[in-house]
């Protein structure tokens, strides 16, 4: 059993392990070039994400997905890129709205320098990613617009919040879809299209990249509440105490209150108070994790993760369809 990129996938391939690996490999190679400036000032601020490492998820799924056709195809590694700058730029972005101080263990651009040096970073990134989707063709370039116009659509949707006719559950599918699924969904489909798949391949790609990209986010809010830390590689309950509402939560609000249960009426409480005093975060954590909605965000989160299972039904069997099985066995896994 060996092991390829992020999430603990493992794949039975020698193969397929060592060619993902070498594809890695080019891509970090890539990455570093492709942010250096004649300003150095500028390859400090662009390298200072790259340099703080990530898990690269994008764009292993662009070399998974290349798999469906010719791997070795010139535009597989440039289309790794192209997903992984953009993701980069959308943290330096993201950063600044969030005010974080820390980001990949190492200060945030925004704390390290100041809003404007990382905003100006995110948007030298997005030029860099535009530079070598250049060199892919017009179908590539109008793939990666609609995702960023989608990606960016559900950041607003996220910052105003639901209306009043919106259910709140809704609300924040659509937030997912749009802020993660859209570039995981476009990985899978720029990797099998710049190996020249077939259409119905790519397509089917496709859906599964933004099935499984929301449900890694759902079980994301799953190890918030549930995991003592180590997992998940932050505090746990980061999201209850600023505030945040993720699928835990927002599946309480739907569920009717128990009045005949003390802890029920407790935890929805306290779900009305600011969460930043250590010991009432400590109490909705404890009561929290004892409630039925957490055991109901896990098997909303494994449903998912399924859908995007059967998705890769029709697609020829191999390695790279069992590598991206593999995926949504390790949704199943992190929710547990």
């Amino acid at each position: 059993m060996t092991v390829v990129g992020p999430f603990g996938l493992s794949v039975q391939d020698r193969d397929l392990t060592r060619d993902v690996q070498a594809g890695m490999d080019a891509v970090e190679i890539a990455l570093t070039d492709a942010v250096k400036s004649d300003v150095p000032f500028i390859t400090v601020t662009a390298s200072h994400l790259i340099e703080a490492g990530g898990k690269r998820f994008r764009p292993l799924l662009v070399l998974l997905a290349a798999r469906f056709g010719d791997s070795n195809a010139p535009g597989v590694v440039p289309a790794a890129v192209v997903v992984e700058l953009t993701h980069l730029a959308t943290l330096y972005h993201d950063d600044v709205m969030d005010e974080a101080p820390v980001r990949r263990g190492a200060p945030s651009a925004n704390s390290r320098w100041d809003n404007s040096v990382a905003i100006l970073t995110g948007d030298f990134l997005f030029s860099r990613a535009s530079q070598v989707l250049a060199d892919l063709g017009p179908e590539a370039v109008r793939l990666q617009a609609d995702a960023f116009e989608r990606l960016v659509t559900g950041q607003i949707l996220e910052t105003a919040g639901p209306g009043p006719e919106d259910d709140p559950l809704d609300h924040y599918l659509r937030v997912l879809a749009g802020k993660t699924g859209s570039l995981i969904a476009v990985s899978c489909r720029i990797g099998a299209l710049a190996a020249g798949a077939e259409p119905w391949v790519i397509d089917i790609l496709s859906s599964f990249g933004e099935r499984i990209g929301i449900a890694f986010q759902l079980a994301d809010d799953v190890l918030d509440i549930a995991s003592d830390g180590h997992e998940s590689g932050k505090t746990p309950g980061t999201d209850l105490r600023e505030g945040v509402e993720t699928l835990p939560t927002l599946l309480l609000r739907q569920m009717p209150a128990d009045p005949a249960d003390p802890s029920d009426t407790r935890l929805r409480e306290l779900l009305r108070k600011d969460l930043s005093d250590d010991e009432l975060h400590a109490e909705a954590l404890r009561l929290l994790r004892r409630h039925p909605a957490l055991e109901h965000a896990r098997r909303e989160t494994l449903r998912l993760a399924e859908e995007a299972r059967a998705l890769l039904d029709p697609l020829p069997d191999g390695p790279a369809k069992e590598a991206l099985q593999a995926l949504c066995d390790s949704v199943a896994i992190r929710t547990m």
